[in-house]
């Protein structure tokens, strides 16, 4: 990269995504600040995920979501080996309940050979209970590498290494102008003012909202779904080892509820996936008028609506009665009882949808004149955040501007 010593290049998001792309760049020796609004860093979607780095069994082979998270896992792994931070390969058992799950359980073990996963097994029903012993189904598929770590505090390091590097992280800056010109990118942010010869976007639920202020919103729009979780109580843990998951409904770029070993030995039950009253929605007292406006004027979120309003019902459903979220996980672990649930916090995904109300399933990054959008970073957004930096860094057009 000649000329990159000089480059001034800003970074608009300090979730795991954005400092990744800034580590990246700041390595490679330009000079990168990352604004971001909020105190802290990995705020939102960073801050509120269930830890799982993802093998890449589900995802389109030659996508953008299958190479990068093959890659990312790789990198992420030898990362944290590295620098001394949690990675424990607990395994993911995904399970068919009945016979009408086999052809979805088949077509997710085609796929992780394609996408060349390491040590990928088919299981029938005395297979699985070998793995988990409280797990019950007819088939499953082990994907033993598949692991749990603390992305939050990835996202940590990663901003110190910026920081070492001699990039700035500023946080409390929220973005307040976007203006091209002939010298470069101009960017208000909190009182401050910045020109910068390159700008880069990993804004996550703000991803909307900073495109509309750079003049480039784009043919997608993010919809903001909420994931809540329950924990398992301590006396039930032991029932889940590692990772259960359902056979997820190729509708929809959610997998469904399912029982998750986290690093500190919580084990979580869920998400869901209802639609949020606000960008920053974490549960249903929290409402934006603005938001809802927004979201609304999107033709696709009306066409998705209309599309899916049945599987929009059985979400909310589940939204407000545990026993929705019980009768899910005991499919797979049925000695749990209702007193196992214990009521925990949830996330917010950012899902970009489309003009017709497609759901948006792969990475997709928008190149506008000296600006870089990421318009869709759902996950394995995370497990593959050191591959989408290199990525960025290498496919993006980052030329020393004279």
């Amino acid at each position: 990269m000649c000329g990159m010593p000089s480059m001034r290049i800003g970074i608009i998001g300090a979730g795991i995504l954005g400092l990744a792309v800034a580590r990246e760049l700041a390595r490679a020796g330009a000079e990168v600040t990352v604004l971001d609004k909020e105190a802290h860093v990995a705020a939102h979607q960073t801050g509120h995920n269930s830890g799982v780095v993802h093998a890449g069994i589900y995802y389109q082979p030659g996508s953008l979501k299958a190479r990068l998270c093959r890659d990312g896992v790789a990198m992420l792994r030898e990362y944290c080996a590295e620098h001394g931070l949690p990675y424990d390969e607990v395994g993911k058992l995904v399970i068919a309940a009945n016979r009408g799950e086999l052809p979805g359980l088949r077509r997710i073990a085609e796929r992780a050979r394609e996408n060349r996963v390491p040590g990928v097994a088919e299981l029938d029903a005395l297979g699985l209970r070998e793995i988990e012993p409280g797990a019950v189904g007819i088939a499953a598929v082990h994907s033993p590498h598949t692991a749990i770590t603390d992305f939050a505090a990835v996202a940590r390091a990663f901003a110190a290494d910026v920081a070492a590097a001699g990039g700035a992280v500023r946080l409390s800056h929220p973005v307040r102008a976007i203006r091209e010109t002939s010298r470069g990118v101009e960017v208000a942010a909190g009182r401050a003012r910045f020109t910068f010869d390159r700008m880069i976007s990993c804004a996550g639920l703000g991803t909307d909202r900073i495109a509309a202020l750079a003049g480039a919103p784009g043919d997608v729009r993010i919809i903001p779904f909420r994931g809540e979780y329950y924990r398992l109580a301590a006396p039930a843990r032991g029932l889940v080892r590692g990772l259960i998951y359902p056979v997820p409904d190729p509708r929809y770029p959610f997998l469904g509820v399912h029982l998750t070993r986290r690093i500190d030995g919580e084990v979580l039950v869920g998400p869901n996936a209802v639609p949020a009253l606000a960008l920053e929605g974490y549960s249903w007292r929290h409402v934006s008028a603005r938001d809802l406006r927004d979201i609304v004027a999107w033709p696709g979120a009306r066409r998705l609506a209309v599309e899916h309003w049945r599987t929009g019902i059985r979400e909310v459903y589940g939204s407000l009665a545990r026993r929705a979220f019980l009768s899910a996980a005991r499919r797979y672990v049925p000695a749990l009882a209702m007193d196992d649930l214990v009521g925990t916090g949830g996330g917010v995904r950012a899902q970009a949808v489309a003009r017709d109300g497609r759901m948006v399933d792969d990475f997709a990054i928008d190149v506008r004149g000296r600006m870089v959008l990421v318009r869709n970073a759902p996950s394995p957004a995370a497990t593959s955040s050191l591959a989408i930096a290199r990525h960025i860094a290498l496919t993006v057009p980052l030329p020393h501007m004279p």
